[in-house]
C-alpha cells in the first residue's frame, strides 16, 4: 500500500464532495510576529493590544490575510498539490477575528467541475471554510484551480460551473462584535484620512516597493504550511524557477497599501481576486489602489470601502490592462475587497 500522498488529480473530485483537511493549527504570538517581520505590515489594529481594546476588541487579532493563509495552506495537499494554476477567488468573508490561542482547521466542498478542451486538465471549484476550536466559521471563500488529470483518457465529468456573486453587498459584511471606531486614535494609526475623505474612482499610488527574496518567501510559505511543490522545488518548472505563492504577493501589496490607506483596518470581504501573472524571486512588487465603492455600516464610527488592490512588478501606476484587454505583463495581482475604516 502506497504510504505517500501524491495529491488529488482532476478525476478524483466530484460535486458535493467534502474534504476535511489536515492539520489543525493553534495560533500563537509567533505567527503575528513573523507576519510583521516577513511583510511591512503596520496596521494599528493588528499591532497593538491597547489600540485594539480602544476599538472594542479584547486584544489585537491576527492579521486578516495571515488567517487567510493559515486556512488556505491546509487545503493545498488536497486541492492544489497537482495544480497548474490557481485561477481566482470570490465570495470571501471574514466572519470573526482570530486571536492567539485559537485553533484553526479547514474544510472544503467541491461546488464545480469543468474539464478543459485539451483533455489533460480541468478546473475544480471549492468553497472553503476555516473554523476555530468552537466550530465557529471565521473565514469562508471560493477559489477555482486548474488541476492535472492522472489519466488523460478518463471520461470528462458533467460540467458544473457555480453561479457566484460578482460582489458582496454591504449587508453581507460581518462587523466583529464590539468593534467601535467612535474613539479612533488617528495619530496612533498613522494617517488622518477617514471614510469621508475617499471618493469613488479615486486612485492611490502607494509609492514604495519590496524586492522579493526566495529565502523569505519560502519561510513565509512554510509558515502557512503550504506544501505546493512549485514554491520550493526549482526542478518542477521547466524554467528552473520557484514560483512565488500568490498569497505572498497579496500580503506584500496589502502591507504596501498602508501608505495611503493606513486606516483601512479590517478586511471583511473578498469580492474577486486574480493572480494575473507569475512572480519570481528578484521581482520588485509595487502596489496601487482604486476606490470602487463606499458603504455606510450600522456600527459606531465605522464605514466600508470597496477597494481594488493591484500589485505590479514594473509597469507604471494605474496601468492594468493592455489595448487587447488582457492584463499587462507586469500585473501580478488584481484584488477586489471590502475594508472597514473609521467614518
Amino acid at each position: 500500500m502506497l504510504k505517500t500522498n501524491r495529491g488529488r488529480f482532476f478525476e478524483d473530485y466530484s460535486i458535493g464532495q467534502v474534504i476535511d483537511h489536515a492539520v489543525p493549527r493553534t495560533v500563537s504570538g509567533g505567527e503575528r510576529a513573523l507576519y510583521h517581520a516577513l511583510y511591512p505590515a503596520r496596521h494599528a489594529l493588528y499591532s497593538s493590544d491597547q489600540f485594539a481594546r480602544a476599538c472594542g476588541l479584547p486584544s489585537a487579532p491576527l492579521d486578516d490575510l495571515a488567517a487567510f493563509h493559515l486556512v488556505f495552506g491546509k487545503t493545498v495537499p488536497d486541492v492544489s498539490l497537482n495544480a497548474v494554476a490557481n485561477l481566482g477567488y470570490a465570495a470571501g468573508r471574514w466572519l470573526g477575528p482570530v486571536y492567539v490561542g485559537d485553533t484553526l482547521r479547514s474544510q472544503s466542498e467541491v461546488i464545480g467541475l469543468k474539464q478543459n478542451s485539451n483533455g489533460k486538465t480541468g478546473v475544480v471549484y471549492v468553497r472553503t471554510q476555516g473554523k476555530n476550536q468552537h466550530n465557529m466559521v471565521v473565514l469562508e471563500y471560493v477559489r477555482w484551480v486548474m488541476v492535472r488529470k492522472r489519466n488523460h483518457n478518463a471520461d470528462a465529468p458533467k460540467t458544473v460551473i457555480p453561479q457566484l456573486d460578482t460582489t458582496l453587498l454591504p449587508t453581507q459584511l460581518h462587523v466583529p462584535q464590539g468593534l467601535d471606531f467612535s474613539r479612533y486614535d488617528f495619530a496612533q494609526a498613522g494617517e488622518p484620512h477617514r471614510w469621508s475623505d475617499y471618493q469613488i474612482g479615486e486612485k492611490i499610488d502607494h509609492i514604495d516597493g519590496v524586492t522579493i527574496e526566495d529565502a523569505e518567501h519560502m519561510m513565509a510559505t512554510r509558515l502557512w504550511q503550504n506544501t505546493a511543490k512549485v514554491h520550493f522545488d526549482a526542478t518542477v518548472r521547466p524554467d528552473g524557477k520557484r514560483l512565488i505563492y500568490g498569497g505572498h504577493v497579496m500580503s506584500l501589496a496589502r502591507a504596501l497599501s498602508f501608505n495611503g490607506l493606513a486606516n483601512a483596518q479590517m478586511i471583511v470581504g473578498l469580492n474577486a481576486g486574480v493572480h494575473a501573472n507569475p512572480c519570481f524571486g528578484g521581482d520588485t512588487v509595487r502596489a496601487w489602489s482604486e476606490v470602487l465603492d463606499k458603504a455606510e455600516i450600522v456600527a459606531p464610527g465605522i464605514g466600508a470601502l470597496r477597494l481594488r488592490l493591484v500589485a505590479t512588478k514594473g509597469c507604471a501606476p494605474f496601468e492594468l490592462r493592455g489595448q487587447d484587454g488582457k492584463y499587462h505583463a507586469d500585473t501580478l495581482l488584481d484584488l477586489d475587497y471590502w475594508a472597514l475604516i473609521p467614518s
